[in-house]
């Protein structure tokens, strides 16, 4: 199972990188696994600031719809765009080109609450 090492993560299955106060997000490889086929990514919440562990978004696969939870606070500035047309790179490649969201963090501090890799490895049973 992959668990990049330069990445955070969530107990819900999102992963977090960050550059400056800017974060990219993504769901991991476990949690498109387990999903499925994923068939459609919606995000209503560009341009609206969310606390920490919000609902920014659905991600939803051939069986069921997932709620996707903000890692840290802050302003949902980016969609991936490329998701409303391809939606299945999530399960392809949701490290790089499957990532879903780009948030300005209001709260840096929050960084330090989210799971390393090992944190995130042992949670899944890697």
């Amino acid at each position: 199972m992959m668990v990049p090492n330069n990445l955070k993560y969530t107990k819900d299955h999102e992963w977090i990188s960050i550059d400056g106060d800017v974060a990219t997000v993504g769901i991991t490889h476990f949690a498109q696994s387990e999903l499925g086929d994923i068939v459609y990514v919606e995000v209503e919440t560009l341009d609206q600031t969310l606390e920490k562990d919000e609902v920014f978004g659905t991600v939803e696969a051939v069986k069921t719809v997932s709620d996707l939870f903000l890692p840290l606070a802050g302003e949902i500035i980016e969609f991936n765009e490329d998701l409303e047309r391809n939606p299945e790179v999530v399960n392809s490649d949701p490290y790089g080109k499957g990532w879903m969201i780009k948030i300005k963090v209001s709260d840096l501090s929050q960084w330090d609450e989210l799971l390393d890799s090992e944190s995130y490895a042992k949670l899944i049973g890697a």
